[in-house]
Order: C-alpha cells, then sequence, then structure tokens
C-alpha cells in the first residue's frame, strides 16, 4: 500500500470534505475536535474500568474492552485527518488514501464481529446459562475476537490491492471526506468491473452475516425470555441486552444505509450516514454502555475513586 500506482497519474487525491465554505472550517475543527476528545476519553475509561475491578473480568466485559479499543483505533483513523483537512490542506497522498481506506474496512468490520460476538454472549448466558462458563471459557473467548480481527483485515485487504490495480487518469477530486471505495471507485478511468463483482458479493457476505447472527440470536434471546413467568426475571433479561440493542442498531442503520445500495446511487447525501457509523458510534458507544449497566457505573466510580486517591496531597 506504500508504493503509488505506476498505471496512475494520480499521486495524491483532493478530499472535499463536509464543506467547501471557509467559515464553516473552523467551527467544524472545533465540533470533530470536541468529539475525538470525548470519543478517546469515554473508551479509555471503559478500558481502564473493566482492567482494574476484578468484577467486570467476564467474557462480556472482554469483548467490551476490544470494542472500546477498535472504536479508538476506527476513529483515530478518521478524525485527525479531517482536522488537518478543515484548516490546513485538502489533499492525501496516493498511498495514505488506500492506507486510511484499509483500516476504516478492516477496523469498521471489526466492530461488526465484535457486535456478534457480544450477542452471541448475550445469547449463551440467557438461553444456555448453566452451560456459559464452559461454553464462553476464555481460550474461546480469545479465539473469537482473534478471528474478529483477522477475517476482517483480509477483507480490507482484498478490496485495497484491488483498488490499487486501477488506473485515475485525471480527476482526483474525491467528493468526502475520507476515503471510502466507492468514490473512489467512480474516479477510476479503467474498468471496475471485477472490483464491483467483489463487492456485490463478498462484501454483502461479510456485513449482512453478522447481522444476521445477531438477529438470530436475539430471536432466540426474545423467545427465552417470553417464557420466564415473572416480569421481573423478563425485565432483568432484557436490561442485559438494551445496551448492545441499541448499539447494534445505530451502527448497523447508518451503514446498511450507506452500502447496500448500487455504486452509481452513491451521493452527497450518504455523509450524514458515514458519519453515524464511523464517528458517532465510537462517540456513543461509552455512554450506551454505562448508562443502563450498574456494574460498569459502579467500575467507573471505582476507578475514579482511585484516581483522586492518588491525587489527593498526602
Amino acid at each position: 500500500m506504500e508504493r503509488v500506482n505506476q498505471t496512475s497519474s494520480v499521486s495524491e487525491f483532493i478530499l472535499l470534505g463536509l464543506s467547501s465554505r471557509p467559515e464553516d472550517q473552523k467551527p467544524l475543527f472545533i465540533l470533530f475536535l470536541i468529539i475525538y476528545l470525548v470519543t478517546l476519553t469515554g473508551n479509555l475509561l471503559i478500558i481502564l474500568a473493566i482492567h482494574s475491578d476484578p468484577q467486570l473480568q467476564t467474557p462480556m466485559y472482554f469483548f467490551l474492552t476490544f470494542l472500546s479499543f477498535t472504536d479508538i483505533c476506527f476513529i483515530t483513523t478518521i478524525v485527525p485527518r479531517m482536522l488537518v483537512n478543515f484548516l490546513l490542506e485538502k489533499t492525501i497522498s496516493y498511498a495514505g488514501c488506500l492506507t486510511q481506506m484499509y483500516f476504516i474496512y478492516a477496523l469498521g468490520n471489526t466492530d461488526s464481529f465484535l457486535l456478534a460476538v457480544m450477542a452471541f454472549d448475550r445469547y449463551v448466558a440467557i438461553c444456555d446459562p448453566f452451560h456459559y462458563v464452559t461454553t464462553m471459557s476464555h481460550h474461546r473467548c480469545v479465539l473469537l475476537v482473534v478471528f474478529s480481527c483477522s477475517f476482517t483485515h483480509m477483507h480490507s485487504l482484498l478490496h485495497t490491492l484491488l483498488l490499487n490495480h486501477l488506473t485515475f487518469c485525471d480527476s482526483n477530486v474525491v467528493h468526502h471526506f475520507l476515503c471510502d471505495l466507492s468514490p473512489l471507485m467512480k474516479l477510476s478511468c479503467s474498468s471496475t468491473f471485477i472490483n464491483e463483482i467483489v463487492i456485490m458479493t463478498e462484501a454483502p457476505i461479510v456485513l449482512v452475516t453478522p447481522f444476521l447472527f445477531i438477529t438470530f440470536s436475539y430471536m432466540r434471546i426474545l423467545i427465552t425470555v417470553l417464557k420466564i413467568p415473572s416480569a421481573a426475571g423478563k425485565c432483568k433479561a432484557f436490561s442485559t441486552c438494551g445496551s448492545h440493542l441499541t448499539a447494534v442498531t445505530l451502527f448497523y442503520g447508518s451503514i446498511f444505509y450507506v452500502y447496500l445500495q448500487p455504486l452509481s446511487t452513491y451521493t452527497v447525501q450518504d455523509h450524514i450516514a458515514t458519519i453515524v457509523y464511523t464517528v458517532l458510534t465510537s462517540m456513543l458507544n461509552p455512554f450506551i454502555y454505562s448508562l443502563r449497566n450498574k456494574d460498569l457505573k459502579q467500575g467507573l466510580r471505582k476507578l475514579m475513586g482511585k484516581r483522586k486517591a492518588q491525587t489527593a496531597p498526602s
């Protein structure tokens, strides 16, 4: 990814960003800087709280740790480049653009697979609680995380290599705030037939399979919960899934809107949906998973208490 495509006359791309109006650049810079700092702080607090509290050493929080870490990496791939574009320059090198696209797809799909793994964890906890400890052993949890990361990186590498074989002749203006596959393919002056075939076959499988797995898991959870006789038992079961369902809805709702449509219909209007799944979900996940989670809120209180005790004068 570090070499420039020798068959292309384009050595850099121009990212038009969210607005071309000069008066919008500073407000957008401040807005996304705040979002970035809030995201880093929130996800780091989640990781530290889980790591420091022995009561949170369970599979669910093990997966949440990796989700928070992935969200930090995901937003770092996107927002710092946006901040540079707002105030300094809107150009990005050919290699830099492909590198950004690689990590966007790798980390975005890792998020997707981790959400599916977390749905499986909730399914086992509610539908098969007596075998939960053996089914969700630490060894199996590690394997699920390794698979979620490695498979999605292979998927991203495939699309990045295919894009690198395209020829870019004259236009290098990307109508987007990041290097995404569809806007870049629109700029190619060579045939994108193979790329489009792979996008229409392999890509939907990678995108939709985790969602179908989540849907199946929650259908089974719903059937099991409805069989619980007490209302309190039903509320407790649903409360353990509420945060995860909120994150799933926000992530997949926006990502399906952007990617489950033909290449020719990809327009500027998709920018808002792209911001939702790339930036806002990473920022909101710490709030989603902590506001309705008593154990995690308690872990955060313990963490903040430790920090205050360490900084207090002796």
